[in-house]
């Protein structure tokens, strides 16, 4: 089970978006300062059964990014997980729209991965699953062009104080 206190990246089966964005957001936190830098980051799966191993196009197109996702399973998102989460980030509007409507209480710092760029960037990241690398590569590119507004984000997140 995840620490009180962490990121959670949600997708549908949690064996391609979501452990990609994990091992990207993890990796962006580790070089980051003071509190950003102890943030541990999970990710979950809205539709997905526990211990499924991440997709062979997932752990290529990370390993090109020298980040090895290699040993990641599937786990099933729970209320516990979101109850626990300082912020949950979805891949799309319908993993929002499907914790909003299981979660009681919904998370109150819900939002999309790519939610922070500025437009007219996508806010959606598709899924890749069953295709080919290239298309898990463009949701990796996807994925690293929204981690500095992310970190940006979590910033001011981390700047608050505690309860507001």
């Amino acid at each position: 089970m995840p620490e009180p206190g962490h990121i959670l990246v949600v997708c549908t089966g949690n064996i391609c978006r979501s452990p990609m964005a994990e091992g990207l957001l993890r990796h962006a936190l580790a070089g980051q300062p003071g509190p950003l830098k102890s943030l541990k980051v999970f990710s979950a799966g809205v539709a997905t059964r526990d211990g499924e191993p991440v997709s062979e196009n997932a752990v290529i197109a990370l390993k090109k990014t020298g980040i090895d996702i290699s040993s990641h399973r599937s786990r099933s998102l729970t209320q516990e997980m979101l109850d626990h989460a300082i912020a949950v980030f979805g891949m799309t509007e319908s993993h929002r729209s499907i914790i909003q409507l299981k979660a009681l209480p919904a998370p109150k710092c819900l939002h999309l991965f790519r939610e922070f760029l500025a437009p007219p960037a996508e806010h959606e990241i598709g899924d890749p699953y069953g295709g080919p690398l290239k298309a898990y590569e463009a949701a990796r590119d996807e994925m690293v062009e929204a981690i500095p507004s992310l970190v940006e984000f979590l910033k001011s997140l981390a700047a608050k104080p505690a309860g507001k």
